[in-house]
């Protein structure tokens, strides 16, 4: 969120008092390619001990493939793109195997592989010129600024980071609603890694149908437990901050292709849902006390996570 608010902020001096390129490279940055992808990385760490590696390990590699057939909108970028797509892979398959074998590590390596992504994008960011005229990219409609003129290699590390920071973060809090939401199973699938490869894989490829089904399947049970209160406060709070991540989505992508009339508030939605999914979660005021004191205002309260 700390990146959000920077872009955010970078965007909001630069309406009020004019860009100028080192703000504009610094919303590029911190906006556009920082935020999703540590939000999701924070998603990652969140998951740790679940399965969604092998999730958010599709999500490096689809990301990888999605800049690597972008790669002839941006031909200052060079062979940049095919390098980029391999370390996506081998990322990917590192956190996949992670996962396999139940190593709660695998976000440890995800890490490494943002904290890297994250190093080259700011090398790109402010020590390679801009492209085309090498003037800064903003729509005069409605001043807001686009990616049109940074360089090609920077808007491709953006695409792995967004798909794959963005995606992880909507995924995410889909699947933790999924673990603390009453559950109803009509399709089920197992993920034991004891089991036989070939049926492990056979049970994956079960599982990307099975999820969403019991998901929606379950949704009427929710919403009972929702309307009695006896629902997890995860549920709610994960389904706000998908929402707000799809809002913010959207405002990016419609920003990439051309359209910035609604990314403003886009991002509005995006940051308003997310804050209020935090604090609908009791997680984040689980016990509330007058500041340096042992005064307890509001003491704990256990939920019970659905089996």
């Amino acid at each position: 969120m700390a990146f959000f608010g920077i872009g955010a902020a970078a965007e909001a001096i630069g309406a009020a008092i004019g860009w100028s390129e080192l703000l504009y490279r610094t919303w590029y940055l911190t906006g556009a390619v920082f935020a999703a992808a540590w939000l999701g990385l924070g998603t990652a760490f969140l998951l740790a001990k679940t399965r969604f590696g092998l999730a958010y390990g599709a999500l490096v590699a689809f990301g990888g493939l999605i800049a690597f057939f972008a790669r002839r909108a941006y031909p200052e970028a060079g062979d940049f793109a095919m390098l980029l797509f391999i370390g996506a892979l081998v990322l990917a398959l590192a956190i996949a195997l992670e996962t396999y074998f139940q190593n709660e590590r695998w976000p440890l390596i995800a890490g490494i592989g943002v904290v890297g992504a994250s190093i080259a994008a700011t090398y790109f960011a402010f020590f390679v010129p801009l492209s085309g005229s090498g003037t800064m990219a903003i729509d005069p409609a409605t001043g807001v600024p686009t990616g049109g003129a940074i360089a090609g290699q920077e808007r491709l590390i953006s695409l792995v980071m967004n798909i794959s920071g963005g995606l992880a973060l909507v995924l995410g809090a889909f699947f933790s609603s999924y673990v603390f939401m009453p559950k109803r199973r009509v399709l089920d699938y197992s993920l034991d890694p004891d089991q036989p490869g070939e049926h492990f894989v056979f049970n994956l490829i079960i599982a990307l149908v099975a999820i969403p089904v019991n998901f929606v399947m379950s949704l009427p049970g929710a919403l009972r437990a929702l309307v009695t209160g006896r629902i997890h406060s995860r549920v709610p709070a994960t389904i706000l901050i998908a929402a707000g991540g799809l809002a913010a989505g959207a405002g990016d992508l419609l920003s990439r292709l051309g359209s910035t009339d609604l990314f403003q508030l886009g991002k509005f939605l995006g940051v308003s849902l997310i804050f209020l999914g935090f604090l609908v979660s009791v997680e984040a005021f689980r016990e509330i006390r007058i500041p340096f004191t042992r005064v307890v205002l509001r003491s704990a309260r256990r939920e019970r996570v659905e089996a």
